[in-house]
C-alpha cells in the first residue's frame, strides 16, 4: 500500500457524551427502520462533535453490516481531519484525493473519505467505481455540491450532517434532497452543560444601505470593500478592538481581501501584532501563520472566508465580524470558531460590525430548525432588512465629540417622544425639527468663543442630524428618500442661519 495514497493518522478514541449517544441511537433507528433509499439530515451546532458522532456511526454500521461507507466533504482539510478521526475510532479508511486515479486496492478498505468534486470527476472519467456502498455521509451538507453524486449511490442510505440545515442555494432547498431532519442539542444547552463557551456580543451600529446583494443572495465583495475600507469604518473597528478585545487573541472575518489588507495595515500602523490570511496564501504561508497564531497570546489574525470551516483553534478569545452577511450558515460558522472551551476559557467575545445579531438574533438564541428546513423561503423573506434594522439604531454621540459640548448638560433629543407631544397639542410636525434645531444651535454657540468656531462645530453634528431626520421621517406617514435628503440639506442650512442669530443675541446680551 502506497503512503501517497493511504493517509492514516492514529488518534485516541473520543469519549461519547450522553447527548451524542442519544442522537446516534435516533439516527440508527432511522437507518434500521426507514424505507430503502432514505435521506436523513442531522443538525448539531459547531463544536457539538459532528465528526465524532458520524465516526461512531461508521464504526457501528460497519460492525453490523456487510457493506461499505463513503464520507463526502467539500475541502481537503476536512478530508484529512475526518480520516484522522475515523482512524481514532478504529475504522480503516482511505482518502480519495487528487493523487488517487484508480482504486485497485478497493477491497482492502471498508470506508472511503473523498472530496465531492474529486470523486465526481473520477466517476465521470469511468476510472473509479465504488462497489457495495450501503451508507453515504455528507459533511457540511448545506452545500449543494453533493447533489451531483446522488445518482451514483441510488441504493445507499444518505446521512447529511450540518450545523445549519439551510441550503447555500435557495433554489435548491434541503427538503428536496432529504426526507426528514433530526435536530440535536441547542447551543444554549451545550453551553449550560459545559461543552461550549458562552458568547458575549458587542454590537456597533453600521449603516449598510450602500451594500449591494449579488446573485448568490449575499452582499457583494466590491460593495463591502467600498464600505469597510473607508476611514470611518477602519476607525470604528480599531476602537471596537481596543475597547473590547485589547490584549486578547482575536480572529477578524472580512468579506474581501482588499478589506482584510486594509485591516492589516491599520492595526500594524497602530502597533499591534497582526497577520493576514486569505485563499491566495500558499499552504506553507498558511501553516506558518496559523502556527504563529496558536503560539502568540495576543495575536490578531485578519482573514477572508478561509477559516470558516476546517479550522479549530480553541485559544481564540474574540471573534470580530468586520462584515455583514445574509447567510445564516456563515454567521454561525464565523462565531463558532471562538466557541471551543479550554481550562480557564468559559467565555469569548463577539464584536459585530455588520448588524448581524440584529438580523439573525444572538448566536445562542433558540432557532426553529424544523421550520427553516421545511420552509426556508418563508424564513429568508422574513429576515429583517437593513432599512428596518437601521431604523432602530440609537445614535450615541462619541465621547470625543461629546467632550466638545461639555458646557451642555444634555445633548440628547427624543424625536419620537417630541413628535407624540406635538401631535397631542395639534401642532404641525415640523415643530419637532424647529425644537431640534434650537437645541443644536444652542449647543454650538454655548461651547465656542466665536461665530466661526460655532459654525465649524456644527459640521461635526452630521451623524446626529442624519439620525434625527431619519427618525422624524419615520414619524411621517409618507416620506420618500428624496424628501429625506432634502430635509437633511434644509436642516443644515437653517442650522447655520440659526447659529448666526443666536450668536448675535449672545453678543448683545453680554455685559459691557
Amino acid at each position: 500500500m502506497s503512503q501517497n495514497t493511504l493517509e492514516i493518522e492514529r488518534e485516541d478514541k473520543k469519549e461519547l457524551y450522553a447527548y451524542q449517544k442519544g442522537d446516534i441511537d435516533a439516527i440508527f433507528d432511522r437507518l434500521d427502520n426507514a424505507p430503502q433509499k432514505h435521506h436523513l439530515l442531522y443538525q448539531l451546532p459547531t463544536g457539538g462533535g459532528k465528526t465524532v458522532i458520524f465516526s461512531e456511526i461508521v464504526r457501528r454500521y460497519l460492525s453490523n453490516n456487510d457493506k461499505k461507507v463513503v464520507v463526502l466533504t467539500h475541502r481537503i482539510e476536512l478530508c484529512k481531519q475526518t480520516s484522522k478521526m475515523l482512524t481514532g475510532f478504529g475504522v480503516t479508511n482511505k482518502i480519495i484525493n487528487s493523487k488517487v486515479k484508480e482504486l485497485p486496492d478497493q477491497n482492502d478498505f471498508s470506508c472511503f473519505v473523498a472530496m465531492v468534486e474529486t470523486l465526481k470527476n473520477r466517476i465521470n472519467d469511468e476510472k473509479l467505481h465504488l462497489d457495495n456502498i450501503g451508507l453515504v455521509i455528507i459533511d457540511e451538507a448545506h452545500y449543494n455540491s453533493f447533489r451531483k453524486l446522488l445518482n451514483s449511490f441510488k441504493n445507499a442510505f444518505i446521512l447529511g450532517v450540518t450545523a445549519t440545515p439551510l441550503s447555500s442555494n435557495i433554489k435548491l432547498p434541503m427538503h428536496q434532497s432529504y426526507h426528514e431532519l433530526i435536530v440535536g442539542d441547542t447551543i444554549a444547552s451545550l453551553i449550560d452543560k459545559g461543552f461550549l463557551a458562552k458568547a458575549t456580543t458587542y454590537s456597533y451600529d453600521v449603516g449598510l444601505t450602500s451594500l449591494k446583494v449579488g446573485i448568490n443572495g449575499d452582499y457583494t465583495v466590491k460593495s463591502s470593500d467600498d464600505l469597510y475600507t473607508n476611514t470611518l469604518m477602519q476607525e470604528k473597528l480599531l476602537h471596537a478592538y481596543t475597547e473590547r478585545s485589547l490584549g486578547k487573541k482575536t480572529l477578524i472575518f472580512n468579506n474581501g481581501i482588499h478589506t482584510s489588507l486594509y485591516v492589516y495595515e491599520t492595526f500594524r500602523e497602530a502597533g499591534y501584532d497582526i497577520r493576514h490570511l486569505d485563499n491566495t496564501s500558499s499552504s506553507e504561508e498558511r501553516k506558518d501563520i496559523l502556527q504563529w497564531f496558536k503560539k502568540t497570546p495576543d495575536a490578531i489574525l485578519t482573514s477572508v472566508g478561509i477559516l470558516t470551516t476546517g479550522f479549530d483553534e480553541p485559544t481564540v478569545e474574540t471573534i470580530i465580524l468586520n462584515r455583514a452577511t445574509k447567510s445564516l450558515t456563515l454567521y454561525f460558522q464565523m462565531i463558532g470558531r471562538g466557541s471551543r472551551k479550554l481550562p480557564g476559557k468559559d467565555e469569548f467575545a463577539v464584536i459585530d460590525l455588520g448588524n448581524n445579531a440584529a438580523r439573525f438574533g444572538l448566536w445562542s438564541d433558540p432557532v426553529n430548525w424544523q421550520h427553516i428546513f421545511k420552509s426556508p423561503e418563508f424564513y429568508l423573506e422574513n429576515l429583517r432588512d437593513d432599512h428596518e434594522i437601521e431604523m432602530f439604531f440609537k445614535y450615541s454621540m462619541p465621547p470625543e465629540l461629546r467632550a466638545k459640548f461639555s458646557k451642555t448638560a444634555d445633548v440628547s433629543f427624543d424625536v419620537d417622544e417630541e413628535h407624540k407631544l406635538i401631535i397631542k397639542q395639534n401642532l404641525r410636525s415640523k415643530v419637532v425639527l424647529d425644537k431640534s434645531l434650537d437645541q443644536h444651535a444652542s449647543m454650538c454657540v454655548d461651547n465656542t468663543e466665536t461665530l466661526q468656531e460655532a459654525k465649524m462645530l456644527s459640521r461635526e453634528l452630521e451623524d446626529d442630524i442624519e439620525d434625527r431626520i431619519k427618525r422624524y421621517s419615520k414619524c411621517l406617514s409618507q416620506c420618500s428618500k428624496n424628501y429625506r435628503e432634502w430635509l437633511v440639506d434644509d436642516y443644515k442650512q437653517r442650522l447655520t442661519l440659526l447659529i448666526g442669530k443666536k450668536y448675535r443675541e449672545k453678543i448683545m446680551n453680554e455685559p459691557d
